[in-house]
């Protein structure tokens, strides 16, 4: 059996943009997604790392059956899920669930924590028989931390944190192998934050889940991933362990994204290898030739735009970076 409990294999997903009312016609695509490969081992974290617009939101919806691919095959524990049939298909979604960003909107209001953590065992009534699902919530609710007691209440009567654990127990109601934690801590308190990363840990060492964790903040994704891919504009741009990614990283996007991070000590500030970007961010609509990031980047020259450098192992990379000259730089030294 492959160790691999996910695999993309130059996924693709672009959105039509159309032009008239009756009769429409497409005039082009948003390249969201643009041939991502990505590997998921049992038991292993996943940081997926970028800009906002760059698709990793897109690329989530896609794991999870919310958006179907324009091309390319994902693999779940070695079934290809674009070439099985709709119920096996639909079995195939119950080993990957998705905990939302916002924890204030991903809950209904007008149903009980009990309804919500319960509700996928009305989509997948096998699951859990029906005279043990208020039992079965109750032991989810207790999992994540929460007093199971709380069954019949609201939404609205729980702090962030709170219903944050809430989305976690409906992601773990199925038993699935895989979640998908779409900036789960975003929208909280740091001091919040650090409680749902700590549960999210304790979780994947009792259940021996694997995670693929989005998020903008790079510290929280240093703290949880083993292995972190950067995105720029649809593409995965370097991929490689937390310790190559953030202590050699050989992408100029990587570099410039990880001098962006703050520095707690207002004494080493002045230490710091900062890069700063010129211009704007391209539309996905209609990116540049070659090397997405050549735009941005101070190191272009012609073979950037004539040639799309390929993610792969360099001569100065001892990881994969997709720039035609990746090399080491250290820019987060002086920050720890």
């Amino acid at each position: 059996m492959s160790d691999y409990v996910l695999e993309t294999r130059d996924l693709v997903k672009h959105f039509p943009l159309t032009q008239g009312i009756v009769f429409k016609k497409q005039i082009g695509a948003v390249r969201a997604v643009d041939g991502v490969n990505l590997q998921l081992r049992r038991g292993e974290t996943l940081g997926v790392v970028g800009e906002s617009g760059c698709g990793k939101s897109t690329l989530a919806r896609m794991l999870v059956g919310l958006e179907t691919p324009t091309s390319g095959d994902l693999f779940v524990q070695g079934r290809n899920m674009a070439k099985v049939g709709a119920e096996e298909r639909r079995r195939g979604r119950r080993n990957i669930q998705l905990v939302m960003q916002d924890p204030y909107t991903s809950l209904n209001p007008r149903m009980t924590v009990g309804d919500i953590i319960g509700e996928p065992f009305e989509v997948h009534p096998d699951v859990v028989p029906k005279g043990q699902r208020r039992r079965k919530v109750q032991e989810l609710l207790e999992l994540v931390g929460l007093n199971p007691e709380h069954i019949n209440r609201y939404p609205h009567q729980f702090s962030g944190g709170q219903r944050q654990r809430i989305g976690i127990a409906r992601a773990l109601a199925l038993n699935p192998e895989i979640i998908l934690c779409d900036e789960p801590v975003s929208a909280l308190d740091v001091s919040i934050q650090a409680q749902v990363i700590n549960l999210l840990e304790k979780l994947q060492n009792e259940l021996g889940l694997s995670y693929i964790f989005i998020a903008h903040d790079l510290s929280v994704v240093r703290h949880i991933a083993d292995r972190v891919a950067v995105m720029y504009l649809g593409k995965i741009v370097e991929i490689g362990t937390e310790d190559e990614i953030y202590e050699t990283p050989t992408h100029p996007y990587t570099q410039a994204l990880l001098s962006a991070v703050p520095v707690p000590d207002p004494t080493l500030r002045g230490q710091r290898d900062q890069i700063v970007l010129t211009g704007d961010v391209p539309s996905p609509a209609n990116p540049p030739s070659g090397c997405r990031f050549r735009t941005r980047c101070w190191k272009a020259q012609d073979i950037c735009a004539e040639q799309e450098p390929l993610l792969e192992v360099r001569d100065k990379s001892g990881h994969p970076s997709a720039c035609h000259f990746a090399e080491v730089r250290d820019v987060v030294h002086a920050t720890e």
